[in-house]
């Protein structure tokens, strides 16, 4: 099984949005650019956003099992994908690599 590396691209926020509809709150997001997680084994690294995993965990066990190629050539490298979290005041894009391909 190949780790799988997990690179936080980039943060937006919607303050328009979070201010017309959010509840206000705390420490909503810790997520920094360029921080970097492993997974091993397809399993959750530490410190990793529980919304977030829930969005990528099937194409970081997918590439830790040695697949990729989603949807037929989405990517320049078929053993990545880029994804991001399911927050619609202030989405997280992550890129995802398998590692030792």
């Amino acid at each position: 099984m190949r780790d799988v590396r997990i690179t936080v691209m980039r943060r937006t926020v919607y303050e328009d949005l979070m201010k017309e509809y959010e509840n206000p709150i705390e420490h909503a997001c810790d997520m920094r650019i360029g921080q970097v997680f492993i997974s091993k084994e397809g399993e959750c690294p530490d410190g990793m956003c529980d919304s977030a995993w829930s969005v990528m965990q099937p194409f970081v066990k997918e590439l830790a099992n040695g697949g990729g190629n989603f949807y037929d050539g989405w990517m320049k490298d078929k053993y990545s994908a880029m994804i991001s979290c399911n927050d619609g005041f202030r989405p997280v894009s992550f890129y995802i690599e398998a590692l030792g391909k």
